[in-house]
């Protein structure tokens, strides 16, 4: 696990080491034990090293046998003994046993269609020097990220933004719509990043870079062959179990110690259990709640590490433990807002005193139909077949429930239904049960300014992020309808705001983190699986996973709902929170930025106050953005 930075200029001999080592510092925390560089007339790549296998021989950058190709990686390769195997017998010279040098005789044998033979979380680059050419890959599902830059004359790229703005020439001009999207959907999707001259390489992608052109390519996909009811639930359940343990088993291959995140839901749950079966220890875990009962899992964490007796440990985040929230806007590089980068980020700095790897249950809920808002999107098309005058009497009522139950109450739930399943297809209903700020709230809370920065139009048919949604609903024609909603998230949500939050969080602490149930054969298996057997009606969420592992959890995990891993934000905001959000969105400097009505966000903030409603995690996102702008672009006053 590592960090990578480098540039590559189109004419030779402006290669300035100096910057190329000071990008790379930035990026110390991805890999504290070690560092290394590579410069040429036209190139210079550099990488930080967190050490995990072959402790010793795995510094990089790795050269080929003639010097001609260089790589930096950052991730792991699970199949790479396999792998090399093959290429030795092929006559390929190993001097390390490293994955990394496995990849870079892939790339010999193979080019670009190497990364077809990868089994694993990368992000790496090659250049070769002959041919004057820069590869990049990143892995299937996006657990490890890569930005990139293209100015006149240079091409940079880095695993983190904030390297890329040493080299002189980056602009640093705020993109609006990337701010549009972030209040959408509380991140920033690829390709777009904060600031309009750098970009995220999307998830299963490639760049080739040469003669100062930049092809991007797409090399995986979720199958779209499905489903396939040729297994029987019992033979699918019996596939589930033995994927998932190797699937497990490979990623518990460490030269350092390793543990396990366990939130107490099913799927970090059958992560363990598998991990206890597959050890000859007690496995390490670690799991966290909050000082407020309804957020905290711990007692379904501890029954499920005293069913396989592992050497268990808990924390607990308070409101005071916000105080990192500075720290994390800088770590994350541009506005990020999912509340749960806060626990995040604390399990991961106590699991770091304990161990070096940990693996977690993320992709779970994608692969297996466990969000609520599956019933809900599900649940709307039942709606739809209700007669129309007995919708709109359903619609009126809920438009006079009560508005300030906190989220993820009951009567809040059933507000949400009927305003997301009103006057709208799938995609638009999606997007409003996950969004924080829906278009008609932007229209009051968008300033002038930032409505002629977007340039939007009273007849745009569509908001920028629901446009973003629908290009991955149309990619999966043909699937039943949960799996569409599944391949929505798991091109969207997953790899843009759920493993970006888990990269940032975990490498800010130096920990690497595995995600079994994220294994691409894995996940290729499952979702060629009908997706009734994921979402069993209107109750039964996960409803497969839960019958393939009926005999390994306790019954009080198998028959919990979903929870999620939310903060109380809402209550902190009315208590131990409330000066310190009004000391920065309610700042001068803040109003000033020139994105908002003033009066809008005062109004809201009262509102909240008062319990008429619970903005939190509005709020929340507001105080992120400005956040982020005091680490960045302090002195930023509008478009």
């Amino acid at each position: 696990m590592c960090g990578i930075v480098g540039i590559v200029h189109n004419a030779a001999g402006k290669v300035d080491r100096t910057l190329l080592r000071r990008a790379n510092d930035l990026i110390t925390h991805r890999g504290p034990d070690d560092e290394g560089d590579f410069c040429d007339d036209f190139a210079g790549i550099a990488m930080r090293r967190l050490s995990i296998i072959d402790l010793n021989t795995g510094h990089q950058p790795i050269a080929n046998r003639d010097g001609t190709l260089h790589i930096v990686f950052n991730g792991e390769i699970y199949n790479f003994q396999s792998l090399r195997e093959t290429l030795e017998r092929d006559g390929y010279p190993f001097k390390t046993r490293t994955d990394t040098e496995t990849i870079l005789a892939l790339y010999e044998k193979y080019g670009a269609r190497c990364v077809e033979h990868l089994r694993g979380m990368f992000a790496f680059a090659i250049w070769d020097s002959e041919e004057k050419r820069l590869f990049i890959a990143r892995d299937r599902i996006g657990k490890k990220p890569l930005y990139y830059t293209m100015q006149n004359g240079f091409f940079a790229f880095a695993s983190e933004l904030r390297s890329l703005l040493v080299w002189p020439g980056v602009d640093k001009a705020v993109n609006p719509k990337a701010v549009d999207l972030f209040l959408s959907l509380q991140y920033v999707p690829s390709p777009h990043s904060i600031f309009s001259s750098i970009h995220k390489l999307p998830p299963a992608h490639t760049i080739v870079y040469e003669n100062g052109r930049a092809n991007v390519e797409r090399y995986w996909d979720l199958p779209m062959d499905g489903p396939d009811r040729s297994l029987s639930t019992g033979d699918a359940q019996a596939m589930i179990v033995d994927k998932l343990r190797e699937s497990v088993k490979l990623r518990m291959i460490s030269d350092v110690p390793l543990g396990a995140f366990l939130s107490g839901g099913i799927d970090s749950s059958v992560i363990v259990a598998l991990m206890s079966e597959l050890s000859s220890k007690p496995v390490k875990t670690f799991s966290i709640g909050f000082d407020h009962e309804d957020f905290s899992e711990l007692p379904y964490a501890k029954a499920l590490a005293d069913m396989y007796g592992c050497d268990h440990n808990e924390f607990v985040v308070t409101a005071e433990m916000a105080e990192i929230l500075p720290k994390l806007a800088w770590h994350y590089g541009e506005p990020y807002a999912d509340t749960s980068a806060l626990p995040s980020y604390y399990v991961s700095r106590e699991t770091r005193r304990h161990v070096t790897v940990a693996l977690n249950g993320d992709g779970g809920d994608e692969n297996f139909a466990g969000y609520i808002r599956y019933f809900a999107l599900k649940a709307m098309r039942l709606y739809d077949a209700v007669p129309g005058p007995l919708r709109a009497l359903a619609y009126e009522t809920a438009k006079h429930l009560p508005e300030g139950e906190a989220p993820l109450g009951l009567v809040w739930r059933a507000k949400r239904f009927f305003r997301s399943a009103i006057g709208t297809d799938y995609v638009g209903r999606h997007l409003k049960t996950l969004c924080y700020f829906a278009e008609e709230d932007k229209a009051w809370l968008y300033s002038d300014s930032m409505k002629r920065a977007l340039g939007r139009r009273e007849d745009d048919a569509h908001s920028a992020a629901e446009r973003y949604l629908r290009a991955a609903y149309d990619r999966s024609i043909g699937q039943d309808y949960v799996n569409r909603m599944l391949y929505v998230d798991f091109a969207t949500y997953l790899p843009e705001c759920l493993m970006a939050k888990m990269d940032v969080a975990s490498m800010a602490n130096s920990l690497e983190t595995r995600s079994p149930l994220l294994d691409h054969e894995f996940v290729e298996a499952v979702y060629r699986l009908p997706g009734d057997w994921k979402l069993k009606g209107l109750k039964g969420h996960k409803w497969i996973l839960k019958r393939a592992f009926s005999d390994k959890l306790p019954k009080s995990i198998q028959k919990r709902g979903k929870m999620g891993f939310g903060s109380p934000i809402g209550p902190w905001f009315r208590g131990k929170l409330k000066r310190y959000w009004e000391d920065r969105v309610l700042s001068p400097q803040s109003l000033a930025r020139g994105y908002f009505d003033p009066k809008s966000i005062e109004r809201m903030w009262a509102q909240h106050q008062n319990r008429e409603w619970d903005h939190g995690y509005r709020l929340w996102g507001l105080m992120m953005l400005e956040l982020w702008h005091e680490q960045y672009l302090p002195d930023f006053k509008g478009f």
